[in-house]
């Protein structure tokens, strides 16, 4: 009996070590990647796609797609469906990886420290270097988008990496880098989604039930990305179209508009992606696809020397 109780404890003691392992190695099969560089001292990792009419004659635009907290890059690339208008319209896209377990993405930090945002930002450029030296990247196009944590970090190098991204896009974003420390050379056009529901970054701001963070007011920051970018202080209305409202923030310094898309009832989900599980991240709107809408954007504001 003896024997048989310790054996026990012993099972029940290792489940934690198997349940570990388990899903350690279960991550490492669903976070492939094909692309490694060090930066910082760190070697990072990255998804890339090429699309099969790529032209080396030809100067591409680049797409750099960044996935949420506790996310992995073909995740963000499974959601958001990229590479179908990579394929579409002849560019290429990266899927970064964010750093620790789980993955994440520094948008807030203090300077100098392993949370500083400048590690990620300098990874992004060294990235963009190393893909340039591979590939006939288009500088004047180059893109930043994001979910969630990769929508804040999107942010952060519209702040501190103006000189290269051309544009970015943003859904459902965690915007927690302080304006104070966002004073880009040039300010740079944004398109911003966000659901109404999103119980991980809430629209109207605050804590949630995810993170203890005390989240801005999405519509009170978008004004606020509008007033730094020197737009028009009365935005233009987007014709609703079914759940989603938005407004157009024009008149801008260095034609750097500013889009936001509202998803009434929509929660921490891509609108036109690929669903995630609805008890997690809430509804996931069809009325429209925020990867086709950010191309459209991007198309449109080219960087442009001063």
């Amino acid at each position: 009996m003896k024997k048989w109780l310790l054996r026990f404890a012993f099972i029940i003691l290792g489940l934690p070590v198997i349940l570990l392992l388990v899903v350690a190695i279960a991550f490492l099969l669903v976070n492939r990647t094909n692309g490694t560089l060090v930066s910082s001292g760190e070697k990072r990792s990255y998804l890339l796609y090429v699309p099969d009419g790529y032209d080396s004659a030809t100067p591409t635009p680049l797409v750099i797609s960044m996935h949420g907290f506790a996310e992995w890059p073909a995740h963000q690339m499974q959601i958001s469906h990229w590479n179908e208008l990579a394929e579409q319209y002849g560019f290429i896209v990266v899927y970064p990886s964010g750093t620790r377990f789980p993955l994440r993405w520094r948008v807030s930090g203090r300077p100098g420290s392993d949370t500083d945002p400048m590690l990620d930002v300098i990874f992004i450029s060294d990235l963009i270097d190393k893909l340039e030296s591979e590939y006939n990247i288009d500088p004047a196009r180059i893109y930043a988008n994001g979910l969630s944590n990769g929508g804040g970090m999107s942010f952060v190098l519209s702040c501190k990496l103006s000189e290269r991204i051309a544009a970015i896009g943003s859904v459902a974003g965690a915007y927690l880098l302080p304006w104070e420390e966002c004073r880009p050379a040039r300010a740079v056009p944004a398109i911003i989604f966000h659901g109404t529901a999103d119980h991980v970054v809430p629209y109207r701001g605050g804590r949630s039930r995810s993170f203890d963070i005390p989240f801005p007011d999405i519509p009170e920051w978008v004004a606020s990305l509008a007033r730094h970018n020197e737009c028009n202080s009365t935005p233009q209305e987007i014709p609703p179209s079914g759940e989603v409202s938005g407004l157009q923030f024009t008149d801008c310094a260095s034609h750097a508009d500013v889009v936001f898309y509202t998803i009434a009832g929509g929660g921490h989900s891509w609108p036109g992606g690929k669903p995630m599980p609805e008890f997690i991240v809430g509804y996931t709107t069809r009325d429209i696809d925020a990867t086709r809408a950010m191309w459209n954007f991007f198309q449109g504001h080219p960087l442009t020397r001063k």
